[in-house]
C-alpha cells in the first residue's frame, strides 16, 4: 500500500459513529497493544484556540530537549499535519505501513458490527507512530466534544487544558455553553491538573470549576488580564508575564490569552519536574506561526487569512480589525458551511467591509455563494456572489482600492484552499 491509497482507505470511513462512547476506541487500542499505555500526554479540548495553544506548547517541548509528539484536528494544509513529532509531519510511506496494521483489526471489528470511524482509525495510528517513535510527551488536541472524543481513552494526562468555549457543533454537543462545557470537560481526569482559558463564558466556567472539584483537579486558571501589553499590531503582539518577555507572530488579544494559557501548561509541567528553562520558553513563543489564524499572507497588498468559522471565532477576528485596521477599507472574501451559525456569526464581521465576495468552500456541506450573499445582505450594500474561490479572490484583488485590505474567512476549508492557491502561486497575489 502506497500513501495514497492510505489515504484514500481513511478517507472513506465514516466521520461520526453511529452512536456515542469510547468502546470501539478502546478495544481497538487494545488490540494494538495498549499503546497509549506508554506515553505521556498533554491533553487539550475547546472550541477556539486549541491549534495555537498546541503550538506554544509543542514547540517550547521541542526545544526543551523532549521528543513531543503533537496530535492535531483538523488539518489545514495537508493529512500528514495530523501527526507530527517535533515539527515534522509523518513519513508518507510510515503512514501507509501503520494504515497496513490498523486495516485487519478494523475489518475484523466491522463483521461484528464494530464501526470504527475515520477520526478513531488516524487517533490509533497516531498512537503507534508515537510510541514506535518513543515521544517523551504528546501533545494531543481533541477532535469533536471531548467525553466521548476517541482521544479521551488514555489515563489522567500531565496537564488536562480547556481553551475557550463557544456554541459550535450544537447539534452535537448541545445548544448551552453550559452542555458544550460539560462535554469539553470530559477530559479531566481523577486527581490531575486542569489549566483553563481564563475569558470564558459564565456558565462554562462554573461548568469547569465544578467538575474540576469534583474530580479532585488542581484547577488553573491562565489569567491573561496579568499580562502587561507593550506593543501589539496585526503582526503580532510582545508582553510581560510572570517575569517572562514573551513575543508572538500571532495577532489578537485571544492569541496573547491562548498564549497565557500555553504559558500555564508549561509552569504546571516544570512543578511536575520537566526541565523548561525561561529562556526556552521566550525564543520558542517567538517562533511560533499557526496558518490561517489570522495569518498575514502579504504585506502590500495587506491579504490576512483567518479559518474562523463560529461566532467567536469571527467575533475575535472583527475585534483585531477594529483594533489594528481602524480607518482601512476592507474587502473580503467569505465563504461558509451551511451546518454553522451562519448569520450570528457574520454579523459580527460584515459590517466592517465595504464589498463582500461570496465564495463555496469545498465540501458537501457547504453553503452555495447566492444563499451566502441573500444571508448577510442585511449587514453590506455591495455582495457579488462567485461559483469559485479562483474567481472570488481574482475579482476581489481586482477591484481592491488602493490601501485597502483583502480579509479572507469563514471556514478552515476556505482557508486551506485558498492559502495553497496564493503561497503556491496557482494565482498571483501581487
Amino acid at each position: 500500500m502506497n500513501y495514497n491509497e492510505a489515504v484514500q482507505k481513511i478517507n472513506s470511513l465514516l466521520t461520526f459513529g453511529i452512536k456515542p462512547g469510547l468502546e470501539r476506541m478502546r478495544e481497538l487500542a487494545d488490540r494494538l497493544s495498549s499503546p497509549d499505555k506508554s506515553l505521556q500526554f498533554v491533553h487539550v479540548a475547546g472550541t477556539n484556540g486549541k491549534g495555537s495553544t498546541c503550538a506554544f506548547i509543542a514547540e517550547t517541548l521541542t526545544r526543551a530537549g523532549y521528543k513531543t509528539g503533537r496530535f492535531i484536528s483538523p488539518y489545514v494544509l495537508e493529512f500528514r499535519e495530523r501527526f507530527m513529532i517535533d515539527g515534522i509531519m509523518i513519513p508518507p510511506q510510515t503512514l501507509a505501513d501503520l494504515t497496513e496494521k490498523i486495516l485487519p483489526h478494523v475489518e475484523d471489528m466491522r463483521r461484528q458490527g464494530k464501526i470504527i470511524t475515520e477520526f478513531e482509525f488516524i487517533f490509533a495510528l497516531a498512537l503507534l507512530w508515537y510510541e514506535k517513535e518513543k515521544c517523551d510527551i504528546v501533545v494531543l488536541e481533541t477532535g469533536l466534544g471531548g467525553r466521548f472524543d476517541a482521544t479521551n481513552i488514555i489515563d489522567t494526562p500531565l496537564c488536562s487544558v480547556i481553551t475557550s468555549i463557544s456554541l459550535d457543533h450544537t447539534k452535537i454537543l448541545g445548544d448551552t455553553y453550559e452542555k458544550i462545557a460539560f462535554e469539553k470537560c470530559g477530559i479531566i481526569k481523577n486527581n490531575g491538573i486542569c489549566i483553563a482559558y481564563s475569558k470564558q463564558n459564565e456558565g462554562a466556567m462554573d461548568v469547569i470549576r465544578k467538575t474540576a472539584a469534583e474530580r479532585n483537579n488542581r484547577l488553573i486558571i491562565a489569567d491573561a488580564d496579568e499580562a502587561e501589553i507593550t506593543s501589539s499590531s496585526i503582526y503580532g503582539s510582545e508582553f510581560r508575564y510572570n517575569d517572562l518577555d514573551i513575543s508572538i507572530k500571532l495577532p489578537g488579544e485571544h492569541m496573547i490569552r491562548n498564549a497565557v494559557t500555553a504559558l500555564n501548561v508549561l509552569f504546571a509541567l516544570r512543578d511536575k519536574g520537566l526541565n523548561i528553562k525561561d529562556n526556552i520558553i521566550e525564543s520558542s513563543f517567538r517562533e511560533v506561526t499557526f496558518p490561517a489564524r489570522m495569518e498575514v499572507l502579504s504585506s502590500k497588498p495587506l491579504i490576512i487569512l483567518d479559518g474562523a468559522h463560529n461566532p467567536d471565532g469571527i467575533k475575535a477576528l472583527a475585534d483585531a480589525l477594529k483594533k489594528y485596521l481602524p480607518d482601512r477599507r476592507k474587502v473580503a472574501v467569505i465563504g461558509m458551511l451551511a451546518d454553522k451559525d451562519v448569520k450570528t456569526a457574520l454579523s459580527q464581521i460584515v459590517p466592517l467591509f465595504d464589498t463582500v465576495y461570496t465564495t463555496e468552500p469545498d465540501n458537501p456541506r457547504k453553503m452555495t455563494s447566492y444563499e451566502l450573499a441573500d444571508v448577510i445582505s442585511e449587514y453590506c450594500k455591495q455582495i457579488i456572489p462567485c461559483d469559485s474561490i479562483e474567481k472570488a479572490y481574482t475579482a476581489a484583488r481586482s477591484h481592491m482600492p488602493e490601501d485597502s485590505a483583502l480579509i479572507i474567512c469563514g471556514s478552515l476549508y476556505l482557508a486551506s484552499d485558498m492559502r495553497k492557491l496564493i503561497t503556491e502561486g496557482i494565482i498571483n497575489h501581487d
